[in-house]
């Protein structure tokens, strides 16, 4: 029986919600707690481990929802320069024995635990034929979140000048790159703007509905 290779989960929760007028859209409610919680809570589900969730704006705050969670949480003092050094705060701060890393978005509440297991199987399975392996998400041509990389790139991350996160080192090694074909669109469906949560909000309320309907059936 093969080893199960561990990886680590880096939870990026440092922005400050620019687009969301002046609410730090980590706090808002989804079905019956802040965002944040529940998307972390999810990956707490999955194979990952551990999971470090990264913060920077109003760190304080973001930090007491995930209160009673089995996880590290990183402070990114850098936060303000941008995404990646939120990236490389979670892989400086994660164990050296893991195998990769898998960099997740905050905000993206849709995303099952069945997803991201389906991820972490093939990036696993990709370590052992290529230890230089990045696993990239898709759905109808779309890449999204979240993206696996290798720790053979801890270096190469902890170097990264880019902004944006990772994207310019998946380019430089597109000849390691697997890439999954999702079946939903959760991979995509981060909550940005102050439409984009009501959508999640009417979304959860006909979900929960249609669970009461279920659960008051004969």
């Amino acid at each position: 029986m093969q080893r199960t290779l561990r990886v680590a989960a880096i939870v990026l929760a440092a922005g400050s919600s620019q687009r969301m007028g002046g609410r730090n859209k980590l706090l808002l409610p989804v079905g019956d707690q802040p965002l944040v919680r529940h998307v972390v809570a999810t990956i707490l589900q999955s194979r990952a481990d551990p999971v470090l969730v990264v913060l920077g704006h109003e760190a304080e705050a973001v930090g007491a929802v995930l209160g009673g969670l089995p996880v590290r949480l990183v402070y990114n003092e850098r936060y303000a320069a941008g995404m990646t050094t939120s990236i490389q705060a979670g892989v400086a701060a994660a164990p050296q024995d893991v195998a990769g890393y898998m960099i997740c978005l905050s905000d993206l509440p849709l995303l099952e635990v069945a997803e991201y297991n389906r991820l972490l199987e093939v990036f696993q399975e990709g370590l052992r034929r290529d230890p230089a392996c990045i696993v990239v998400p898709e759905f109808e041509g779309q890449q999204g979140n979240p993206v696996l990389f290798s720790a053979h790139y801890r270096a190469s991350i902890l170097a990264e000048t880019g902004l944006e996160g990772c994207r310019e080192l998946v380019r430089r090694h597109l000849e390691h790159v697997l890439r999954v074909a999702m079946p939903t669109d959760h991979i995509l469906r981060d909550v940005d703007t102050p439409e984009a949560f009501m959508a999640l909000q009417a979304f959860y309320k006909t979900a929960f509905k249609e669970q009461g309907k279920g659960e008051r059936s004969p």
